[in-house]
């Protein structure tokens, strides 16, 4: 089996006597070209990505771990629930007690820059394609061939021009987390209303008042779907660019496989799931607001009866009840 693939990859007749056609030949090519020519541009895209996110490591190492992991747990719990909250420090503390706090956070720091590159790309981008029809077809085939191409292949050419470690590991995660943002970005802007729209035009506001402060508002959820899914998709190839030197829990998982060490591997995997489940509830729980359970949600709750009690004007037509009566 081995010997027909090797014969029908270097045969000039493939299978049903068509000729081989070199795609990947011409695909070297046009690699080797870009290597030759856009050398200084690749440098400096490096040199720019290496530092910021050697800065946002730095950053999130800069308070003691234990601190860190409460302040995290208290935006889980203003943004969500109590039971989120609670939940989040027990998982970033367990994370913390298998000495993996710092290779959570240089995943963290290199998913948190490849989000914010996705997110700058994806939603003008996503924007511009609800506006233009054409746009949105010149754009459509490009982002199936980014979702379809396995993982895996993205890892060659990083490695070409960026050569091996952190940057090759964040252009890999942004083109492979790109697509979601830009489709739910057109899909919230194009399932906007147009009777809401066309009042707006009727107001006589610009194009850019109504993306404002029309469209953008109520796609907003589906907007934070795509960008939920931007993290989901980063944080997966963000651990797969661990074999190529991007370090954080890839490098854990991957060191795991290498020795054939089951626990190592388990503990970075296990570390990996509590930082996704934490970056997926809290970026849900921003897109679905009106549900929220959070701190926030749960004092304007409370607050509401209280002043409505205290200002009786705001129930005129009230009728009052006789104690003791039933209806």
């Amino acid at each position: 089996m081995r010997e027909f693939l090797l014969l029908a990859a270097t045969d000039e007749e493939g299978d049903g006597g068509l000729p081989r056609v070199p795609v990947g030949d011409w695909v070297d090519a046009g690699f080797d070209w870009l290597k030759e020519n856009l050398d200084p541009v690749f440098d400096a895209i490096s040199t720019v990505t290496e530092g910021a996110v050697e800065g946002l490591v730095d950053g999130l190492l800069f308070l003691p771990p234990v601190l860190f992991a409460v302040l995290l747990a208290a935006l889980g719990l203003a943004a969500r629930s109590v039971v989120f909250g609670v939940g989040s420090l027990a998982g970033l503390l367990l994370v913390q007690s298998m000495q993996l706090w710092e290779p959570a956070m240089e995943t963290l720091a290199l998913l948190l820059f490849a989000t914010i590159i996705s997110v700058v790309i994806g939603i003008p981008l996503g924007i511009a394609a609800a506006k233009n029809d054409r746009v949105s077809a010149a754009v459509r085939p490009v982002l199936d061939f980014m979702q379809t191409m396995p993982a895996f292949v993205y890892l060659v050419p990083a490695v070409i021009f960026f050569s091996i470690g952190v940057v090759p590991g964040v252009v890999t995660t942004i083109i492979f987390s790109l697509p979601p943002g830009v489709r739910l970005t057109e899909l919230g802007i194009r399932q906007v209303d147009r009777e809401t729209v066309e009042a707006g035009h009727a107001f006589g506001s610009s194009r850019g008042q109504i993306l404002r402060g029309i469209e953008l508002p109520l796609a907003r959820p589906t907007i934070m779907a795509g960008i939920n899914q931007v993290i989901m998709l980063g944080l997966s190839m963000a651990v797969i660019a661990g074999l190529i030197g991007a370090g954080g829990l890839g490098s854990v998982v991957v060191t795991g496989i290498s020795r054939l060490d089951v626990g190592l591997g388990f503990e970075g995997g296990l570390a990996v799931v509590i930082l996704a489940i934490y970056l997926d509830r809290l970026t849900a729980s921003f897109g679905e607001r009106g549900r929220s359970r959070g701190l926030r949600a749960l004092l304007t709750r409370r607050r509401a009866p209280v002043e409505a009690v205290a200002d009786p004007a705001a129930t005129p037509d009230a009728t009052p009840v006789a104690a003791g009566s039933r209806t």
